[in-house]
């Protein structure tokens, strides 16, 4: 079944672009494939100008974030992490927030819209880790977390955001440093990717020989400009995907199929795989 891809890629120093149809086999759900639930994410705008969107969204995130947090990778992820070692792949950037890759051993990543991992002070710029907002959450908001999900079962989205409508009286908490808001430090839609980290991703794009597109519908911009830019370079375009994407036109082959069973395919082709 994958010997299109195979034969598309053999030879060939990879820069990989993934998104969240990675992720789906670790039980974080997409956006966009063809089975996924329809939602609608908070905005940048949303969240800085609505007290009461960011006081349920901080509700939602505190058990969102707890899910992403215990997802672990998936054969996936190994897979590129393995084709990293074996110097097939020299890069991956990632529009997912969840960390996964690098979990999974890869040690070239750009996490192009940031992590779930850290909070941001939009006044001061302070950053801290999740982990500590978490604890200073459970002192304002005793109990909430075992009722909520008592109450109905967590469904995560791949923006750390659960699936919960009782919020109840979820209070917030401010920046400790100068009391201004804090959000969690990755791009929201509305929101921009920080220029230096497109800058890092378009410098990975062309070291490359060839890219690979993973789990990614490349319905925003912030994935298909690369795309686009490996096109102007005339290099091999391979895109794996459930479904059609933005960059399929574009594109040397694509193949609908899902990014464990295609790219543990790849790993076990090539020439140190493990036995």
């Amino acid at each position: 079944m994958f010997d299109r891809l195979l034969g598309a890629l053999d030879g060939w120093r990879l820069c990989v672009i993934t998104g969240a149809g990675i992720s789906t086999d670790s039980g974080i759900p997409d956006y966009r494939g063809p089975n996924a639930p329809t939602r609608r994410p908070i905005t940048y705008q949303q969240f800085i100008g609505d007290p009461e969107l960011r006081r349920r969204y901080w509700a939602r995130n505190h058990l969102g974030w707890r899910h992403m947090d215990a997802a672990r990778p998936n054969a996936g992820h190994r897979a590129l992490a393995g084709l990293e070692r074996a110097g097939i792949v020299d890069a991956v950037i990632t529009q997912n927030i969840d960390l996964l890759h690098t979990k999974a051993g890869s040690r070239r990543v750009i996490d192009l819209h940031g992590t779930y991992a850290r909070v941001r002070c939009l006044t001061c710029g302070a950053l801290i880790s999740r982990a500590a907002l978490d604890d200073r959450l459970e002192h304002a908001n005793p109990g909430f977390s075992d009722t909520a999900v008592a109450s109905r079962g967590v469904q995560t989205a791949p923006d750390a955001d659960a699936v919960l409508t009782i919020t109840g009286e979820f209070r917030m908490v401010d920046c400790e440093i100068c009391g201004g808001i804090l959000k969690p430090d990755f791009v929201y839609f509305g929101e921009s990717v920080p220029k230096p980290r497109v800058a890092s991703a378009f410098s990975l794009v062309d070291e490359a020989q060839a890219l690979l597109v993973a789990g990614s519908s490349l319905t925003v911009m912030s994935g298909l400009r690369f795309v686009r830019h490996a096109a102007k370079r005339e290099i091999p375009i391979v895109i794996v995907n459930r479904g059609p994407t933005r960059g399929d036109e574009l594109a040397t082959l694509t193949l609908h199929a899902g990014c464990s069973e295609a790219l543990s395919a790849l790993l076990a082709a090539s020439p140190v795989a493990p036995a």
